[in-house]
């Protein structure tokens, strides 16, 4: 790419979410706050799946360990600048820096949806077809499943990056947003863009939105057979999914709106664009696995060993 090249723009300015200094000081330590925590209650998790030996006999909690290493990296790519943006007063970013947000951002976005319907094809299986599960369900398969995850969030940001790489920007460089992401950034393109925004529409929207769909066909299988064998589980069963599909809500519902739609001049993108980094990886230590009872008992085998291995000494 001809980066010598005076026309070519070297860095992007990020309006942010406010320009109010007052503002920005709360925002700052409100969402300093909200990082610490899903960095210590996913770390917490992924400590806890890695080192607790009852666990390792439970397929599903492979999947669950990977979801939170995924919600840390996320949450990594976007929200510490996003935090020390919020002292400055001119935010830029470098074109690289961007080209790089954005190709980690679609490629550990990608690879969460997939992991997601891999989480409810899991409970599927174990609820609906509860005898064949260790047949269906064995560790060569989620290894399988988690490796396909990767891959589809690879070629997902691929099949964009590659192209959006080789674009010229030559001005204006501002971005209305709290990060790079690709619609606000081919916008800013000096050519024309209307077959790669398409491809964004069919590649990004159209992965939220199947993904999304087929979560949503999966938890109303598993609540339809929970309610032919017993009445009394189903109330259990939809307290539990409820709650997963509002994380699954909050997750996807920024994706397909930002993608799906994602050449409108609205502003709120910005505010979805929050939900997605930050609120998501914050709430699905919460719902999918701290208020797990196999989890809690790890947890509570871990503080009980290191307190042990402290007496000694």
């Amino acid at each position: 790419i001809g980066m010598s090249n005076t026309s070519m723009i070297s860095e992007f300015v990020l309006l942010g979410l406010t320009n109010t200094k007052e503002l920005a000081i709360f925002f700052f330590f409100i969402f300093l706050l909200a990082y610490a925590s899903i960095m210590a209650g996913n770390l917490l998790i992924v400590v806890c799946i890695t080192f607790d030996s009852q666990l390792h006999s439970i397929p599903m909690y492979l999947l669950l360990g990977n979801l939170s290493f995924l919600d840390m990296c996320l949450s990594t790519i976007t929200t510490p600048k996003m935090i020390t943006d919020f002292l400055r007063e001119h935010k830029t970013i470098s074109w690289w820096g961007c080209m790089a947000q954005m190709f980690f951002l679609h490629l550990l976005g990608g690879t969460e949806m997939t992991l997601l319907v891999a989480m409810a094809v899991d409970r599927y299986t174990a609820i609906c077809k509860p005898l064949h599960y260790t047949t269906i369900i064995n560790r060569r398969v989620l290894l399988g499943s988690v490796l396909l995850s990767w891959a589809v969030g690879f070629v997902h940001t691929m099949s964009q990056m590659v192209f959006t790489v080789t674009l010229p920007f030559c001005g204006p460089n501002v971005i209305d947003d709290v990060f790079c992401d690709l619609p606000l950034v081919l916008k800013l393109a000096c050519t024309e863009t209307y077959v790669l925004e398409l491809l964004v529409i069919a590649d990004s929207g159209l992965l939220a939105f199947i993904c999304f769909i087929l979560l949503l066909i999966s938890y109303t299988i598993i609540l339809v057979t929970v309610r032919r064998r017993s009445s009394g589980g189903l109330s259990k069963a939809l307290s539990t999914l409820s709650a997963h599909i509002t994380v699954v809500t909050l997750f996807f519902g920024p994706c397909i709106f930002i993608y799906a739609w994602p050449f409108s001049s609205l502003s709120v993108d910005k505010f979805l664009s929050v939900f997605y980094s930050v609120v998501t990886p914050l709430l699905n230590p919460i719902i999918y696995t701290l208020r797990n009872q196999e989890m809690k008992a790890a947890m509570s085998r871990l503080r009980n060993r290191h307190i042990s291995s402290r007496q000694i000494f």
